[in-house]
This record gives C-alpha cells, sequence and structure tokens, in this order.
C-alpha cells in the first residue's frame, strides 16, 4: 500500500553535512567587523578622521584585510548621523562585550560617548545675545 522511501531526507542532522562550519566565535568575528565597517562609513561621512583611523584599524584585524574607506556623501544632516553612529557603535559594544574583546569595546564605548555629546551639543539651545 505505502511505498518505502528511497531518498534521505532533508531533515538530517547537521553533523552529517559535507560543508565547513564557522564556530561561535568566527561569527561574533564576522557580526563586530560589519557593524566596525558601518560606523566606519559613518565616522568619515561625518569627517571624524582620527576616529576613523582606530575604528578602521580594528576592523582590519578582525578581518586581515584593511577596510574600504567611506568615499561617497548621503544627505543626513550631522544629527542624523551621529545618531546613526551611537546606534552603531553600541551594536558593536554589545558584540564586543560577547567576545571579550576589550579593545574594541572601549573603541566603541568612546565613539559613543562622542556621538552622543555631539548630539547634546546640537539640540542644546544657543543663547542670543542681549536677550532677556
Amino acid at each position: 500500500m505505502y511505498e518505502p522511501i528511497r531518498t534521505k531526507s532533508v531533515h538530517t542532522s547537521a553533523g552529517d553535512a559535507d560543508f565547513p562550519h564557522r564556530s561561535r566565535e568566527d561569527e561574533l568575528d564576522i557580526q563586530l567587523a560589519g557593524h566596525l565597517a558601518a560606523l566606519l562609513a559613518v565616522t568619515d561621512e561625518l569627517g571624524l578622521a582620527a576616529m576613523g583611523d582606530r575604528i578602521a584599524g580594528q576592523v582590519a584585524r578582525l578581518r586581515s584585510a584593511p577596510p574600504a574607506r567611506h568615499a561617497g556623501r548621503s544627505d543626513a544632516s550631522p544629527a542624523a548621523l551621529h545618531r546613526r553612529a551611537h546606534a552603531l557603535a553600541g551594536r558593536a559594544l554589545v558584540v564586543a562585550a560577547s567576545r571579550a574583546d576589550t579593545a574594541v569595546a572601549i573603541l566603541a564605548a568612546e565613539a559613543m560617548d562622542a556621538h552622543a555629546e555631539a548630539l547634546s551639543a546640537t539640540a542644546a539651545p544657543t543663547a542670543l545675545v542681549g536677550a532677556p
């Protein structure tokens, strides 16, 4: 009545696969390098060369190759770019803490502080000279 299954199931265990697997550390390295590369693009767009060079050094260390530097400009405002950079630095900080990469964690925390300070400076109302 029923014919037996003659082909292998698609639900075989991953241990039977014939392709290489990456370790958790390798996956975290890839993820961290991606967050840092995105942060580098925004940092370059903001014109922060010193911080960009430090980020590029960490990306090069993680990828074993120098990163491509951002050449184009977007129409985003500086405040929007600082918000984006702050969020990307936060993501990098979380991954760096997860993989216990102290150098990147410190760099990401410094980047978060710098972008938060820039945001608060642009949001602070300026006092008019001679205004009551």
